[in-house]
């Protein structure tokens, strides 16, 4: 790899020891992937994956101690993913024991530590920090450091900024050094698509179920989807870009997307069209029945695949303002429809705090705890990597979550279905 002038000077120690180390994981780690150079990151902020203090890492938070301890904070502001406990969520007295004296026993230590690496308040932790509420938003062809899967596929594909699949140690050591490794999503080759999609549904395809096929069909790849254009339209609002929220973290998740392009619709889509797609592309035709393959071969993970849901999830990941507004009106009008006062399944939407306080300038939010839906800013993964919340017949129309526990998939119309029966299904 061929260093700055600069780079080479913090590489030999101008800055000292701990700053050396820095440099050489990253020059180490652009060697691995066959990087000649490093890119300046060149976002305003940094975004941190890791935001739970788990005691079974604690090598990370000497690590961490290291850093600040050296005085390398990097200029950048930050956030951070959700917190993974919050009181107002449904536990009980052993879950909550195991919670607090097993797992995330590290908890208040790790976010003073996140205070000096520069986290300022509760409105920071989000997967969603791109959203306006947040203010995390990458501009169109900046370089990030980023590590969470969900907002580096939507910062790739729905902004046009350019970032890289990092681990949650490398994405730190990127905003501190202000620079990173250019190869793969960062370079105009890397950003090409491998695949062709063909969307030729009848209906208007779930979010999370497209993307879960999509990701497990093209894994790292970078998709070209066509035919989405029917229901997302050609513009970038609020709607289409809460659609692509959900299908990118099931692309990211139920494969390793980093990056897709949407014909007509996303920045570099618009531009450059199939000038996007290298030659001899691969294509894949999804279709309703496709999309039905793809559930009914989701496993069920529960002890009792028969059981009543215990506990439902929405917003893996966060929840937009109209999302939140959405889900609201839909149901009221099935809990009116069926002569109900309130949800049949304890219920949790899960929502950045930005957006939360958002949502509490609106009535929708006095209704939705009349509905008895709790809100919010919990991170639902971390709650499920309770041992013995896993145990729980947990329902969610997230893949993401669905993915990494043993919460059990449903479309929208369907946990919609569930959560305003008077018989929850099973």
């Amino acid at each position: 790899m061929i260093l700055t002038p600069e780079q080479q000077a913090l590489l030999d120690g101008a800055k000292g020891e701990t700053m050396a180390k820095v440099v050489k994981t990253l020059v180490m780690y652009g060697d691995a992937f066959g990087a000649e150079r490093m890119a300046p990151v060149t976002s305003q902020y940094g975004h941190t994956v890791i935001s739970f203090g788990l005691k079974a890492i604690r090598p990370v938070y000497a690590l961490y101690d290291e850093l600040l301890d050296a005085g390398l904070v990097s200029g950048q502001k930050f956030t951070a993913d959700p917190k993974p406990l919050d009181p107002k969520v449904p536990s009980s007295l052993l879950e909550d024991i195991v919670f607090k004296k097993i797992m995330y026993t590290d908890q208040k230590e790790y976010e003073q530590q996140l205070r000096r690496l520069g986290i300022t308040s509760d409105d920071d932790y989000t997967c969603t920090c791109y959203l306006d509420q947040v203010g995390n938003k990458p501009g169109k062809g900046d370089v990030l450091s980023w590590a969470e899967s969900s907002a580096v596929v939507y910062a790739n594909s729905v902004l046009g900024a350019r970032c890289n699949r990092n681990s949650g140690i490398i994405e730190l050591m990127g905003s501190i050094a202000g620079f990173v490794p250019e190869f793969g999503l960062l370079t105009d080759e890397g950003r090409k698509a491998g695949w062709i999609v063909e969307v030729k549904c009848t209906k208007r395809p779930e979010a999370q179920l497209l993307g879960s096929a999509i990701g497990m069909k093209v894994m790292e790849d970078v998709p070209y989807v066509k035919g989405l254009d029917k229901w997302l339209g050609t513009e970038l609002d609020d709607a289409a870009c809460a659609y692509l929220k959900d299908f990118g973290a099931a692309t990211a998740s139920n494969g390793a997307v980093g990056l897709y392009h949407i014909d007509g619709l996303t920045p570099e889509a618009k531009e450059q069209g199939e000038a996007l797609v290298r030659e001899g592309a691969q294509i894949y035709v999804i279709d309703d029945a496709e999309l039905e393959r793809v559930k009914a071969n989701y496993p069920v993970v529960w002890k009792d695949p028969e059981a009543a849901p215990q506990l439902c999830f929405v917003g893996c990941p966060h929840l937009t303002l109209s999302q939140l507004n959405d889900w609201t009106a839909k149901i009221e009008a099935a809990l009116r429809k069926n002569g109900l006062p309130q949800v049949t399944v304890p219920t949790v939407f899960t929502a950045s705090t930005p957006v939360l306080k958002e949502f509490e300038k609106t009535v929708n939010a006095s209704k939705l705890r009349t509905y008895g839906v709790v809100l919010s800013y919990i991170c639902p993964l971390m709650y499920m990597n309770n041992p013995l919340c896993k145990k729980k017949a947990v329902i969610t129309c997230s893949n993401k979550l669905r993915t990494y526990t043993s919460a059990r998939y449903y479309t929208e119309d369907e946990i919609l279905d569930i959560i305003t029966r008077k018989e929850a299904a099973k």
